[in-house]
C-alpha cells in the first residue's frame, strides 16, 4: 500500500484514477478547489476506508506526508480555463512549484499530467515527444498551453537541481463518464446536443482532426507511467486513431439516434488543426496500449449522459 496524492482528482481524469489507485490496495489523498471538480464524481468513494478529500487550492503550499503524487489540477478545457486565464497559468505554475516542494521534502514519486496542448497548432504530424512545439505564446489559450509548459520546464529543474523522482505524461483528448456537460469539449458538446435534438455546432469547416482516447485507457497509461523505473519522460499517452470533427458529429448523430442537423460556426483563433499521438514510446517503454475503441467508448459516454440528463 502507498500513500497517493491526487491532485484535481474530483475532475473528469482525476476521479477515474482515484477509482483506480483504491482498487489496487491504495491509499488515496484527493486534493481538489472544486473549480471545475465535482463531488458527484467522487461521492461514491467518500465512505472508503482508504479515501480522504481535502478542498485545497495547490497554488498554495500543502503539507502531507505521502509516497507518490499525481498532479493533475488545472481547468483543462477551453470554455473553463480561458474564463479566468491568470488564475490557469498560476495553477500550472505555482501549483507545479508547490507540489514539487512537496515532492522534494517527502521524496515522493511525482507525476505531471501534461497535455497535447503543448505542441499547440503542430507542423509535425504525427507528435512525437521529440517536436518542441508551435504555440502562440500571447494567444487566448496561452494560459493553459504555456502554463503546462512551464510546468514541463520546473519538472526537469527540480529533476535536475534538486533530484525529485518526476515523471510526465503529455495527455491527448480523453472522453469518457464524468464529463461535465456544459465544460465545452467536443465530444461532451455533441452528445448533450444530440440526445437534446438541438443542432450540433462545429467551430470551423469540420475538416480538423482530433484523436480521442477512452478514459480507462488513459489512467491505465497513467499509472504504467508512474509505476515504471526506465524513463521520466515526457511521454505521449492518447489514442492514435484520428478522426475529423464532421466525422465524430455524424458518428454521435447515428449512435444516439438523434434528429439533431450539424451547424458551422467560425473556429476559435489558434485552434489546432491537426491532433494526432506518436505514441511509439509509450507502447515500447510502458508496455501500453488502447483497448477501449473510440465506439464502445462513445456508447458508455451516452449511457452516462442519459442519466444525467434525466
Amino acid at each position: 500500500m502507498k500513500r497517493i496524492l491526487v491532485t484535481g482528482g474530483a475532475g473528469f481524469i482525476g476521479s477515474h484514477l482515484c477509482e483506480r489507485l483504491l482498487a489496487e490496495g491504495n491509499e488515496v489523498i484527493c486534493v481538489d478547489n472544486f473549480y471545475t471538480g465535482s463531488k458527484k464524481n467522487i461521492e461514491h468513494l467518500l465512505d472508503h476506508h482508504y479515501f480522504e478529500l481535502i478542498r485545497h487550492d495547490i497554488t498554495f503550499p500543502l503539507y502531507l506526508e505521502i509516497d507518490r503524487i499525481y498532479n493533475l489540477a488545472c481547468p483543462a478545457s477551453p470554455i473553463h480555463y480561458q474564463r479566468d486565464p491568470v488564475f490557469t497559468i498560476k495553477t500550472s505554475v505555482h501549483g507545479a512549484i508547490n507540489m514539487l516542494g512537496l515532492a522534494k521534502r517527502t521524496k515522493a514519486r511525482i507525476l505531471q499530467a501534461s497535455t497535447s496542448e503543448v505542441y499547440g497548432n503542430p507542423q509535425v504530424h504525427p507528435q512525437p515527444e521529440s517536436y518542441w512545439g508551435h504555440v502562440n505564446p500571447i494567444g487566448t489559450r496561452a494560459c493553459y498551453d504555456e502554463g503546462k509548459r512551464a510546468a514541463e520546464t520546473l519538472f526537469f529543474d527540480y529533476h535536475r537541481q534538486h533530484n525529485v523522482d518526476i515523471r510526465v505524461g503529455r495527455i491527448f483528448n480523453t472522453f469518457g463518464p464524468r464529463m461535465a456537460e456544459d465544460d465545452g469539449r467536443v465530444i461532451s458538446n455533441f452528445i448533450v446536443q444530440a440526445l437534446r435534438n438541438v443542432p450540433i455546432t462545429i467551430y470551423g469547416d469540420g475538416s480538423h482532426t482530433r484523436s480521442f482516447c477512452y478514459v480507462n485507457d488513459m489512467v491505465d497509461g497513467l499509472i504504467k507511467m508512474m509505476n515504471q523505473e526506465e524513463i521520466i519522460g515526457p511521454v505521449n499517452i492518447g489514442n492514435p486513431d484520428e478522426i475529423s470533427i464532421k466525422q465524430l458529429a455524424e458518428e454521435i448523430v447515428r449512435l444516439t439516434q438523434s434528429q439533431s442537423k450539424i451547424v458551422y460556426e467560425s473556429l476559435p483563433s489558434d485552434d489546432p488543426m491537426r491532433r494526432k499521438p506518436d505514441v511509439s514510446l509509450a507502447q515500447d517503454k510502458l508496455a501500453w496500449k488502447v483497448n477501449n475503441h473510440r465506439l464502445s467508448g462513445l456508447r458508455n459516454t451516452i449511457d452516462y449522459f442519459v442519466k444525467v440528463l434525466g
